[in-house]
């Protein structure tokens, strides 16, 4: 992501999405530091030897979730999979995010639909991505070159349905989402580009409960807390005799523990709330009015733009078909 980071944290944040997958971020391991976000867990597959390609997805930590393996030459895919656990009644989520860059070849390809089609067996499942098939017509469900058909066939055969309906990217439908149920997946919009991205963001909602995790973690009550009493304990103790000839470490024990005994009796512990997180120091008001202007900026564009959008929303063209995509990253 780079410099996308901080961008892309102030729309989490302002939106409060539970999920976000990202296609061919520019990630390795000395982005460990950078990456994570406050409130949300992430699972990532980075491309190997060379930049660029490489996916990830963030889930709220309110959502009980797990990684998935499904075994099928994994290393050659640009995917991965996620179960979220359902509220009681409702079924787990399969989530996947798939990254398939324009010159994949068919044994990478083929490796892919198995795991389409394995990931498709389950009760619901919600797949997304940058697939780079520019010649698909949807609405007519055709295509003209041979990967592209057969990766129709990949739809067809496991009764997948692709619910975007407006091209993401220069005229050209390549960021998809699929659902193997009608009616799970509502809500779609095309978002503005993030940073400098040619791609613009899917925002989509999953229309199922999942499980909610309830914290176990507690932390100190200090609204409630008797700070009186906390003094009048701590100024009662003889600390010159308590501490005389003890050492350093020794010493500090002795005071760790008085302290964590009149702590206990002073300030009541709680149940640290599951609730997003507040927005991070750096978010002030300039920096939220720079985003509202951004995207007044490019809902003017697009307006500008609205015939010829009409135009090319029916079908894309085939043109540009092998066309590698130029932007590093994007939602």
């Amino acid at each position: 992501m780079g410099n996308k980071q901080e961008e892309l944290e102030t729309c989490v944040r302002l939106q409060g999405y539970d999920l976000i997958g990202i296609t061919e971020m520019w990630w390795d391991r000395s982005y460990d530091w950078s990456v994570g976000m406050e409130g949300y867990r992430l699972f990532r597959k980075d491309r190997q030897g060379r930049r660029g390609g490489g996916i990830a997805l963030y889930i709220s930590d309110q959502l009980e979730c797990m990684e998935l393996h499904l075994g099928m030459e994994e290393e050659l895919t640009k995917s991965l999979w996620v179960r979220i656990k359902g509220s009681a009644g409702a079924g787990d989520i399969i989530v996947g995010v798939c990254y398939r860059p324009p010159g994949q070849g068919d044994r990478a390809d083929e490796a892919l639909y198995r795991q389409i089609g394995a990931a498709s067996r389950s009760q619901a499942l919600v797949l997304m991505g940058d697939f780079n098939h520019p010649d698909i017509c949807w609405r007519d469900n055709a295509a003209e070159r041979k990967q592209s058909r057969k990766f129709l066939e990949c739809v067809d055969d496991n009764f997948l349905l692709q619910v975007t309906e407006e091209p993401t990217r220069r005229g050209a439908m390549l960021d998809l989402i699929l659902t193997n149920k009608e009616g799970l997946v509502g809500d779609v919009k095309l978002k503005g580009s993030l940073g400098c991205s040619d791609h613009k963001m899917v925002e989509f909602r999953i229309l199922r409960a999942a499980r909610r995790a309830h914290s176990k973690l507690t932390t100190l009550g200090f609204r409630r807390a008797d700070f009186g009493l906390l003094r009048d304990l701590l100024g009662r103790l003889p600390w010159d005799k308590a501490l005389e000839g003890g050492g350093a470490q020794n010493s500090w024990l002795i005071f760790k523990g008085h302290l964590l005994q009149a702590q206990e009796r002073c300030i009541p512990a709680k149940r640290k709330s599951s609730k997003s997180t507040k927005r991070p120091p750096w978010m002030n008001k300039e920096l939220l009015g720079k985003v509202k202007q951004k995207k007044g900026s490019l809902q003017r564009v697009e307006l500008r733009a609205g015939s010829l959008g009409r135009i090319q929303r029916n079908c894309p063209s085939s043109q540009g078909a092998g066309e590698e995509s130029q932007s590093p990253d994007r939602n």
